[in-house]
């Protein structure tokens, strides 16, 4: 669910999927044009009146929605906006689909999922059905550490913690065995461009748009991982979610996705003294913005 540009990216990524989840080929037009249908909402009415037809039966519901940032503008600007597009889908979904595992792809992630999870808890539902999808900071991390290495992207797994913003991002290059060949005076830079991976796709469009792309194909890698939980393989990857593995009660670790979703929170692991500095900091500022989220909940939830 998404504006027709973003959704027509992730939508041309899907081919990636097993053929066991899909039943549709772009080769075959006549049958896409029988199996994927398109719905378009009215912003003056709620989208809960809306999307009945759209949401009833789904398992996973991916939300790239809201306004994407542009030159200058803040998390906190596009909170303002978000959040309320975010509320009005995900009432939808607790409505139609209440068990489905529902992505959100909706910036700010570390206030909007927490927003959402409280929604879930008030109307009796379970909150770990509300997961923010982080997928993009990982694909940058091994993105940016084959170029370093010199070895191959799909070699490489580097999980990353704690939020979708900033300094929130925190790559444990540790824990991968490739990345943590990489000498530790570069590490401080390969994380903090991992952090701004996004701020430099804007920049660079030049206040034209975000990285729709690349967050196209981590929705796509995101709902393949979900899936195949779903239909019973157990399938790790890191997302943001209500948590107990830290003190805050949100945090992205990696999960293990199976058949009723979010299975299993694991712990961070083992981390080395720059990731543990890396860790209160990222901890520090994940809590405001976790708190802003909760706040919304309480006035508008």
């Amino acid at each position: 669910m998404a504006s027709c540009a973003t959704a027509l990216q992730a939508q041309s990524l899907m081919h990636q999927f097993p053929r066991e989840f899909l039943d549709w080929s772009f080769d075959d037009l006549e049958k896409l044009k029988d199996q994927v249908v398109g719905y378009a909402t009215d912003p003056s009415v709620p989208a809960v009146e809306q999307l009945e037809a759209c949401l009833t039966g789904c398992n996973l519901v991916l939300i790239p929605a809201g306004m994407p940032r542009k030159p200058g503008m803040t998390r906190d600007d596009l909170f303002n906006v978000n959040a309320g597009i975010a509320k009005g889908v995900v009432e939808a979904c607790a409505k139609f689909c209440p068990d489905a595992v529902v992505g959100l792809i909706v910036n700010p992630v570390n206030s909007i999922v927490p927003a959402m999870a409280e929604l879930y808890k008030k109307k009796g539902l379970d909150p770990l059905k509300i997961v923010g999808v982080t997928t993009l900071d990982i694909v940058r991390a091994n993105k940016f550490v084959a170029e370093i290495t010199g070895k191959s992207p799909k070699d490489i797994e580097v999980p990353v913690i704690g939020g979708h913003a900033g300094v929130t991002i925190m790559p444990v290059f540790s824990q991968d065995p490739i990345s943590a060949t990489i000498s530790a005076d570069k590490i401080p830079a390969l994380d903090k461009r991992t952090q701004d991976g996004g701020t430099e796709v804007v920049e660079a469009k030049a206040g034209k748009g975000s990285a729709t792309l690349s967050m196209a194909y981590s929705g796509a890698r995101f709902g393949n991982k979900v899936l195949a939980g779903l239909a019973g393989t157990p399938t790790d990857e890191c997302a943001y979610v209500a948590s107990s593995v830290t003190e805050l009660p949100y945090f992205s670790s990696k999960v293990t996705f199976g058949k009723t979703g979010v299975e299993k929170i694991h712990d961070i692991g083992t981390l080395n003294s720059y990731e543990q500095g890396r860790l209160k900091e990222a901890m520090d500022q994940l809590k405001t913005e976790i708190d802003k989220g909760l706040d919304y909940a309480k006035s508008n939830c």
